[in-house]
């Protein structure tokens, strides 16, 4: 009998009971990419395309455990972590993963909402900021996300480099900085020690865009799982956004999901 093995990832984040972001967002993302998927939870939501009713988030220790099970048993070739936040989650992931001695870590750092709604405490941010940014791969920060990393304000492409490097040079991790939330174009900015690189990106006029953040940053984790570089997980992530954006799936009342399972029809 022929057993084959596949490339693995790992997302840390909270469950999205609409399924258009979060866990099930990152593990569509993964199998769409040909990597197969684990999940540990942070926490649990009641939402959907129009908002989040409720949350419950889980223990330091169950959430510790579940990152035991994963790496003790299918070790991921990359993590991916989402909205974690609490301090005291984001503690144990960061200790976790050094621990685990894991590598291609995608850090999503959700803090503001595209509303402008800061989703995490100052406290939880500092935690962030010293525990889990400089264990990370790349973090892949939204313009009011890389305002609050850099400390400097965003308005032009100028400034985006400057963010970059003021994250790159804090954290000791490259910044993927995401120019579509509320700069003139959708073009991405990829820093790395000793580089940058622009990723045009080409708008495509769809209002369903609930979930884009987890599935870049899943998207990313899943090309640097299956051996390819960080830029060249950019360059798949990004094709594959565009793809499942041109899709132009309408479900729900509100902000709808990306079609994660384009490629399949």
């Amino acid at each position: 009998m022929d057993f084959r093995r596949i490339n693995t990832a790992l997302t840390i984040a909270g469950s999205d009971s609409s399924g258009g972001a979060g866990i099930q967002a990152d593990l569509k993302t993964m199998l769409a990419n040909g990597v197969y998927g684990m999940s540990a939870i942070t926490a649990l939501t009641a939402q959907n395309t129009t908002g989040v009713t409720a949350i419950m988030q889980v223990s330091p220790e169950f959430l510790g455990q579940q990152i035991d099970a994963v790496f003790t048993d299918i070790y991921p070739d990359a993590v991916k972590t989402g909205m974690v936040a609490d301090g005291e989650l984001i503690k144990v992931i960061a200790e976790r993963l050094r621990f685990y001695k894991a590598a291609n870590i995608v850090v999503d750092p959700v803090m503001i909402a595209t509303s402008g709604a800061r989703l995490i405490s100052q406290e939880a941010v500092k935690v962030l900021e010293e525990e889990l940014l400089p264990i990370a791969t790349v973090v892949t920060p939204n313009i009011p996300e890389g305002e609050v990393l850099s400390g400097i304000s965003i308005s032009d492409k100028a400034d985006m480099e400057k963010a970059a490097k003021i994250i790159c040079d804090r954290f000791g991790c490259a910044v993927l900085l995401k120019g579509g939330h509320s700069i003139s174009d959708a073009d991405d900015l990829l820093y790395e020690k000793g580089g940058t690189r622009w990723f045009k990106g080409r708008r495509i006029d769809n209002p369903n865009t609930h979930g884009t953040g987890c599935t870049l940053s899943s998207a990313i984790a899943s090309g640097l799982a299956k051996g390819f570089t960080l830029d060249q997980s950019v360059v798949r992530a990004k094709e594959y956004i565009s793809g499942a954006l041109s899709a132009m799936l309408d479900l729900g009342k509100g902000s709808g999901p990306l079609h994660h399972g384009f490629k399949a029809e």
